[in-house]
């Protein structure tokens, strides 16, 4: 069993406080990381600061980037476990300083934001039935969510590029890629229903086969598909809709985190949203997690 006097953590608070001329906020911040430390390195069964090992620092903060801990708090502890090995070395306690080979973390990217499914259909409800977009509008959204086509992906989907029978479309990706994404029965219908009683009245000639078009019969542009979005979530608001900050992009981060949260497989959304690398998908096991710890604390009894 490890023995908490063997890591000096006493003798650390002074030299901070007496020596460093440190704040109380700082002792206590960078306190409570070195605890958390030998709480991690007791478990490795580490008698000692001078049995720890690069490896095991590498490992530690790892652990915390799992956690869910922000970028600016891990570079903190970073910082933390420098000044306290600095210190150990200096007094003696440890022949080497291990965070000598500790990489600065990468900047971590700031978690998505995401609707829950209620929030969702309070937006794709939001679209009035009787306006004169109202096909085209609840089409698009229904793609954005049902799809997680980016925004510039939606706005240049063709009409041939669509697969409805088979609930596919031909999506062209960052670099001209082509891959085919699954759209879901709703999205499928909708889709459905604006080619057949809402294009056509709009077309006009200058579509150049794109699916979703202006009151000008021309491909929407990006600013005016942002626009839609805006219009349709304020409408969710002032409907008495609780949302945070909804962009077309939020859609996306929604569609993947709702397929995780399900027990979808990471490389098949890896496939459905066109990223190059696992890497980029793997933020919304995060977005998952996060989920899951929330709903821990508001149920668990003793959460």
């Amino acid at each position: 069993m490890t023995d908490p006097s063997a890591f000096h953590l006493e003798q650390f608070v002074d030299y901070l406080r007496f020596e460093r001329r440190r704040s109380p906020a700082t002792i206590d911040a960078y306190l409570r990381e070195c605890r958390r430390l030998v709480d991690t390195v007791a478990k490795a069964g580490r008698p000692s600061p001078a049995a720890v090992t690069l490896s095991d620092l590498r490992r530690h903060l790892s652990h915390l980037t799992d956690q869910g801990l922000a970028p600016r708090s891990l570079a903190r502890s970073r910082s933390a476990l420098r000044t306290y090995f600095k210190f150990l070395l200096a007094e003696g306690h440890v022949a080497v300083d291990p965070t000598e080979g500790l990489d600065a973390p990468r900047p971590g990217r700031p978690l998505p934001q995401v609707m829950t499914y209620e929030q969702v259909l309070c937006v794709l409800e939001a679209v009035p039935i009787e306006h004169v977009h109202a096909l085209r509008d609840r089409a698009m959204l229904e793609v954005l969510y049902g799809s997680g086509v980016r925004i510039s992906e939606l706005i240049e989907l063709r009409v041939r590029d669509l697969r409805l029978e088979q609930g596919l479309a031909v999506v062209r990706g960052k670099g001209d890629k082509q891959r085919f994404v699954p759209m879901g029965g709703s999205a499928v219908r909708a889709v459905g229903r604006y080619l057949r009683d809402g294009r056509p009245a709009r077309e006009r000639g200058g579509s150049k086969g794109v699916v979703f078009l202006n009151h000008h019969g021309r491909p929407l542009s990006r600013t005016g598909a942002w626009k839609i979005v805006r219009r349709h979530v304020e409408a969710a608001r002032a409907a008495g809709c609780r949302l945070g900050h909804v962009t077309p992009h939020t859609f996306r981060h929604s569609f993947a985190t709702h397929l995780l949260e399900h027990g979808a497989d990471l490389a098949a959304v890896q496939e459905m949203l066109g990223h190059a690398d696992i890497a980029t998908t793997q933020i919304y096991t995060h977005v998952d997690r996060s989920y899951l710890q929330e709903e821990h604390r508001r149920f668990h009894p003793r959460g």
